[in-house]
This record gives C-alpha cells, structure tokens and sequence, in this order.
C-alpha cells in the first residue's frame, strides 16, 4: 500500500505537534525526518500485519494507518518483554561474555529507551552477539523481537544437553571461547551432528580419528547439495526426537544448515586435533 507524500505530511504534523507538546509546530530538519521515519515505520508495521488481506481491502486513510501501525508496535513491545522475561530465570550464557552482555546487560536498556511513538525505527543496540538469521534487514522492536525468538531458539537447544558438554565442546572450539564473539549454537550443532554423522550416541563425548575419517571420507564423496540435504533430513529428525518436533528451532537450525555444511569439514579438523 503507497502513500503519497501529501497523505504522510499531515500525519508526521500531528506527530511533531505531540512531540513539542502542541507548543510549536516547527522541529529541526533532522528530527522531522526521524518522526516520517517513525510514521513509515508503523504504517509498514501494519501493512506487515495484515499483508494477508491488504489486496481486498480498500486503501486505509494514513493516519488509521499510522495509529493502527503503532499499536502492533506497542504489542510487539510487550510480547518481547513477555518472552524476555519467560527467558531470563534459565537464561544460560555459558561464561561467554558477548551474549551474556548482549542479552542481560544490553536488551533491558534497549526497553529501558525504546521509544514506540516517536522513534520505534531505533534498535538502540548493536546486538554483538551474532544470531543464526540474517537481521540487517529488521530495525526497533522487530529485530529486537526476532533476536530475542533466536536466542530462545539457541538456548532450548543447548540447554537440552548436559552443559558439561555444551562447555567441552566449546573449549574444544576455543580455549578463550569465554571472549570469543561466535555463535555458541552453531558450534554446539557441529558437533552434534559431527557425532550423528560417525553413527554414535549424543551421549558420546570424544570422537576418534576413525570417526573423523569416515566423515572426511563422506565430505569428499559426496556433493555439498547433497551434504546440505542430508544434515537437513538429520537435523529434522533430531528436532523431532528430543525438541517436539518444535519448528521455530528447527527453520532456525535448517537455515544454518547450509552454511554448517561449508565449515565442518575444518571445524572437525580443528577438533580432530584436541580429541
């Protein structure tokens, strides 16, 4: 749905008018252009919304737009809130420092500042810790919502395993992993599925280098289309047999799989070397 700019200039209007109080109408260049940008951005909240019925609708005024935008803004808040709070009492960083900084330190003051009305296109963080899902795309509470339902996604699946293990591993990865700024689940699904691949039990800590040489020999034999579709199938099944068959974790985890699938060969050659 396209709004012209003569329909968004009276909405930003009443906008700057809440914004100095209804005691002047006249705002710096920079801040009118934040408070359009805060109008797109809630118009483009509800369009996103409702983008299922949008085609056999007729055009909605701006201004219904706009306030219809902000509401699922400030329900989008607060189901971030929820989910954070859901998460926080089993929140576990595994003594690394950048999600642990990330998610306790760093996303209470993004709700701390959030400003849902006059700047929700405002993420405030800069979100170090790196997630398996492409965010740059995403700004204000989507990209803190969709970094908030990753990092769920991450800690179901790590806090599965027995955290002893999830730490080896990572210490396998990283002697200084309590500094390093990667993505522990991804580390952590390698190395699960470095184990499916060698036909062992999760419960398997060490690998040999038999192990390792079956699943070299494999990576060589086979295509990386090929690769890719077999850890999908093995990461549907593993879902499915200890997590419920829960389908945010496994399109996050499929997502990755690809990307996994070009890095095992040398994360396994790095481990190989500590086994």
């Amino acid at each position: 749905m396209r709004y012209e700019m003569e329909e968004l200039i009276p909405v930003t209007g009443k906008l700057v008018e809440q914004y100095t109080g209804g005691e002047s109408t006249s705002v710096t260049y920079e801040k009118a252009e934040q408070l359009m940008e805060a109008v797109l951005y809630c118009i483009h909240e509800m369009e996103q919304a409702n983008l299922h019925c949008l085609s056999t609708k007729e055009k909605i005024p701006a201004d219904l737009a706009y306030e219809t935008g902000l509401q699922y803004v400030e329900e989008k808040v607060k189901n971030a809130l929820d989910l954070y709070n859901q998460m926080l009492p089993e929140f576990v960083s595994y003594e690394n420092e950048c999600i642990y900084d990330t998610f306790v330190k760093g996303i209470p003051e993004f709700f701390r500042r959030y400003d849902s009305r006059f700047e929700p296109q405002n993420t405030i963080l800069t979100l170090d810790y790196p997630v398996m899902k492409e965010l740059s795309g995403y700004q204000g509470i989507d990209k803190i919502y969709e970094f908030l339902r990753c990092i769920c996604a991450e800690q179901r699946f790590l806090n599965a395993l027995p955290g002893d293990y999830v730490r080896d591993v990572l210490l396998k990865y990283n002697r200084d992993y309590h500094v390093m700024i990667d993505n522990l689940c991804e580390i952590v699904y390698a190395a699960v599925l470095c184990r499916i691949l060698a036909g062992k039990n999760l419960s398997d800590r060490a690998l040999t280098r038999d192990d390792y040489d079956k699943i070299n020999q494999y990576f060589k034999n086979t295509e990386s289309a090929a690769v890719t579709a077999y850890l999908g199938a093995v990461t549907k099944e593993l879902v499915k047999k200890y997590y419920d068959n829960d389908r945010f974790l496994m399109d996050y985890l499929l997502r990755a799989a690809e990307e996994i699938a070009i890095r095992l060969p040398l994360y396994m050659a790095h481990q190989a070397g500590e086994e």
